[in-house]
């Protein structure tokens, strides 16, 4: 009888890239969405609590192209490109660093420091694509979602910990 646990080879469980893809799919589509916009909105900011309920929203989303110049790619153009860099960045940044520490330190990092580059680059990407590009508002705009990044991202980061490197 082993009194270890067999290494986890099969194809039960999803990789740590995958998990956290699917948990940054999940942050977006939740906290981004318009019902979750317009009740954080309602809280009070100048609380911990109401102040990180409405940075959770940062990524919004709507249906609506109200007034939005460019059309609705444009409006939603950081949500798409947050969830599509937060896959590419989970899938790139812990490659190598997995295959030569074991451990779930390493996954948790990786998966936090691959969304705050996701939401930070989305951003940047997003204000130069945007109707009014110009370098101040895209240079602002990157190092608030890089807050938003850093701030949300240990949820994406836990989510790496539920798979196989």
């Amino acid at each position: 009888m082993a009194l270890t646990n067999p290494p986890r080879t099969g194809g039960r469980y999803g990789t740590a890239a995958g998990t956290g893809a699917l948990a940054a799919l999940l942050l977006v589509a939740v906290c981004g969405s318009p019902a979750y916009v317009g009740w954080a909105a309602g809280t009070d900011p100048n609380s911990a609590g109401g102040w990180y309920l409405q940075l959770l929203s940062w990524p919004a989303w709507r249906f609506d192209g109200d007034g939005a110049t460019g059309g609705l790619l444009v409006a939603n153009l950081r949500a798409v490109l947050l969830v599509i860099l937060a896959a590419l960045f989970l899938y790139l940044l812990p490659t190598s660093q997995v295959a030569r520490v074991q451990g779930s330190g390493t996954q948790f990092f990786s998966g936090w420091a691959a969304y705050v580059l996701a939401s930070g680059f989305a951003s940047l990407i997003a204000a130069f694509l945007g109707p009014e590009p110009a370098l101040l508002t895209a240079i602002q705009a990157g190092g608030a979602g890089a807050t938003y990044g850093f701030l949300s991202g240990w949820i994406i980061g836990t989510a790496s910990l539920g798979g196989r490197a």
